[in-house]
């Protein structure tokens, strides 16, 4: 058994038994020859490893900031009402286990939830009754599931759309049969591809790093991993257009060498493995993966997929590195960039979904089209995934340069007041730049885009993406593990009525520290929707802080807090005496 088998082989055991026993953790650690708590600290790092017995059936329920908005706690009440579980315990019910989790890529159909890794969705008091009785009657979860297809609601006109064009499988791996290598990476550096992850860095630097190292051995991987709350274009693009990404992988391969490719997909995207596995299985039949592809001497390539198993911040391309490796994943120190000591310590490419699909279409198109769409910056078309208080949740293609308030008319937003762009590691906006625009040049998104109207609690808001953060940090580094942790302590005082002033202080600089000294990008970035939401919301914040004027330390009344037990105490002594 080989390290990069691990995550696999504990799939298995998690998937036969319903966790992954002592036994088996022994007799994975004999055959990779490390020690048993090695493992263990393997699988305690993932939210769907489990180490003690659950129930036949279990259950996911996202807990993010819209499900909250829309439900979520009564959805969870019935959850528990109608299993007899608590979330989070591991009770003896042989049939229920029941676990919160972060965002499951259902925003748009929330409250939603995952049954054994099958997707329901649009949840209520009665669904949640109805679904228990018919699993507790012996249905399977698969027969009673959605086909959560996230609604494409918006599109440009033929002539601008890039992505959700019509797409016949190959069209762009057949000019490569016309084009060489150097040809291919000029139509991606002049088209000005980024990465449309988040980071946005350009994809022809890339590509021409990992094409140009000395390696023989070379890796392509695609990150389907995306766990940014709020975020569900990747998914769309998997579930329609399965076809285009991977195109994309096998042109990367084409310019920089590589043999072997794999798809890093996020557990939560589970019910999706066998749509990829068909569509790759396709290709295959027809001579677009494997050996002398388009009859084009010495290309091969072949893609495995690999599971992840819930992490969120295995979405940093170096702690996805570490997952595949069969490591805890957690990011690199960046001393060396993927392309120089990836995969295996191979030179490695990792792009996501969205970037690999708009390369694939970029070398159908070609650079005249793609040039023509945008702004000067920011070239083509952009995903976005719209939910919160909209008519019209789903995925919107716009073309770079949109305003926010016409993308406000268009999902058809229910007085817009508070939208997070980018998910919480991004930026918040208020109504005053609304009239900003969508691309490099002002407000840049990686993809989601929640709006929130003026009837909820900011303070909700961020406690929600405190949390969450606070949560999936790896630890690995103190100032987001301690960070994340002095944030969320504020945000409660927050909320009990006894933030001042210096608090508000605190957290700015809290934010600078683990900006400047966090590993990866969860620590640098968790803190900056907070500070940013102090400052574009000051009214607001300004009625929830007290003044440092008079005893601007007292936190407790313990007076107060003791009044009433200590007059029960005294007038039950005086019955008593009486």
């Amino acid at each position: 058994m080989k390290r990069t088998e691990l995550l696999s082989r504990l799939w298995e055991f998690q998937n036969n038994y319903g966790y992954i026993s002592d036994k088996a953790i022994t007799e994975i650690a004999q055959k990779l020859n490390v020690s048993k708590i090695e493992i263990e600290g393997v699988i305690s790092f993932y939210h769907f490893f489990h180490l003690q017995p659950t129930g036949k059936h279990i259950i996911y329920l996202n807990n993010s900031i819209v499900s909250e908005f829309k439900g979520f706690s009564k959805v969870k009440a019935a959850f528990e009402k109608e299993t007899g579980c608590t979330f989070g315990a591991y009770c003896k019910d042989p049939l229920f286990s029941l676990f919160e989790t972060s965002c499951i890529g259902l925003s748009d159909q929330e409250p939603a939830a995952l049954i054994d890794f099958y997707p329901f969705t649009d949840l209520t008091p009665d669904k949640v009754k109805l679904i228990i009785r018919q699993l507790k009657s012996g249905t399977h979860p698969e027969e009673i599931s959605n086909n959560p297809k996230s609604k494409i609601q918006y599109t440009p006109k033929e002539e601008k759309s890039i992505f959700f064009r019509d797409y016949k499988l190959g069209t762009s791996l057949k000019k490569l049969k016309t084009k060489d290598v150097n040809s291919i990476l000029k139509i991606i550096s002049d088209s000005q591809l980024d990465g449309q992850g988040g980071a946005f860095f350009p994809t022809a630097i890339k590509w021409k790093s990992c094409k140009e190292n000395s390696n023989k051995t070379k890796y392509i991987i695609c990150n389907a991993d995306e766990g940014e709350p709020g975020t569900f274009k990747d998914k769309s693009l998997l579930n329609n257009l399965p076809g285009l990404v991977i195109e994309g992988m096998i042109i990367a391969a084409y310019v920089t060498g590589a043999k072997k490719g794999f798809i890093y997909l996020r557990a939560e995207y589970k019910y999706l493995l066998k749509k990829i596995e068909n569509t790759l299985e396709e290709f295959k039949q027809k001579g677009f993966l494997g050996k002398q592809i388009l009859g084009i001497e010495n290309f091969n390539f072949k893609i495995k997929i690999i599971l992840g198993a819930g992490a969120y911040v295995c979405g940093a391309e170096t702690a996805l590195i570490e997952s595949m490796e069969g490591k805890r994943g957690e990011p690199r120190i960046r001393k060396y960039f993927p392309t120089d000591i990836g995969y295996l310590g191979k030179s490695t490419i990792v792009n996501n979904v969205e970037t690999f699909a708009k390369a694939a279409r970029i070398i159908e198109l070609d650079t005249k089209f793609i040039s023509s769409i945008g702004t000067e910056k920011s070239k083509g078309t952009k995903l976005l995934s719209i939910s919160g208080d909209v008519a019209k949740p789903g995925i919107y293609e716009i073309e770079w340069g949109m305003t926010v308030n016409k993308l406000l008319e268009l999902c058809q937003a229910t007085s817009p007041h508070y939208v997070q762009i980018s998910g919480p590691s991004g930026v918040c906006i208020n109504n005053s730049e609304f009239n900003r625009k969508i691309c490099k040049e002002d407000l840049i998104c990686g993809g989601s885009v929640m709006v929130f109207n003026n009837f909820r609690s900011i303070t909700r808001i961020i406690e929600n993406f405190v949390k969450f953060f606070k949560e999936e940090s790896c630890g690995s580094c103190t100032p987001c593990r301690a960070g994340n942790q002095i944030l969320y302590e504020k945000i409660k005082k927050i909320k009990r009525g006894i933030c001042t002033t210096k608090d508000l202080e605190d957290i700015k600089e809290w934010g600078k520290i683990m900006q400047l000294t966090s590993r990866c990008g969860l620590g640098q970035f968790s803190a900056n929707t907070f500070i940013m939401a102090i400052d574009k919301f000051d009214d607001y914040f300004n009625l929830k802080v007290t003044t440092c004027d008079n005893n601007c330390k007292i936190e407790f009344d313990m007076q107060n807090a003791v009044y009433e037990y200590d007059n029960l105490i005294k007038n039950t002594q005086l019955e008593e005496v009486d």
